[in-house]
């Protein structure tokens, strides 16, 4: 059998087989209620479009530690559940398997601490606009994780 012989005989193959489970297969879930039933466990969340488009933003910080000046008596304060503004514009904003615990590092900084802080970081970086969409992450995370079980032995 010639090589091109075989290789229509394998597309044909495969496009049949493709159509044949499609319609006789069994049904799949919605692409996010999969990405849901899939990623629950490892607490990432799914972002929307808008989301997707305000974190690109969010990779501003070149670690210059100007938000950190002042902040020694918030992170005594803490027992180590907060380290810096700096860290959490580094880390905890930009690894969604950590936004539970950056929000509870977030909560050891006022919104209006943050607001002072936006003013002096030479990049720009929106801090407001990143502690929300953290704190709204985390609470995502966590009920993708308490849901994440339940769907994943639905599908």
């Amino acid at each position: 059998m010639s090589g091109r012989l075989k290789a229509v005989l394998l597309l044909t193959w495969a496009v049949l087989l493709t159509y044949w489970r499609r319609w006789f297969g069994p049904r799949r879930a919605p692409g996010l209620q999969a990405f849901r039933a899939n990623y629950a466990a490892d607490r990432l969340p799914a972002v929307t479009p808008e989301e997707r488009e305000a974190m690109a933003g969010f990779g501003g910080c070149i670690a210059c530690g100007l938000c950190d000046a002042g902040e020694q008596g918030r992170i005594e304060a803490s027992q180590g559940e907060y380290q810096g503004v700096m860290s959490l514009m580094l880390a905890g904003s930009r690894s969604m398997p950590d936004y539970v615990a950056a929000a509870r590092s977030f909560a050891h900084v006022p919104s209006a601490v943050l607001e002072q802080k936006e003013r002096v970081c030479p990049t720009r970086v929106p801090m407001r606009q990143i502690a929300t969409f953290v704190r709204s992450k985390a609470a995502e995370t966590a009920d993708a994780a308490a849901d994440g079980a339940h769907t994943a032995l639905r599908l």
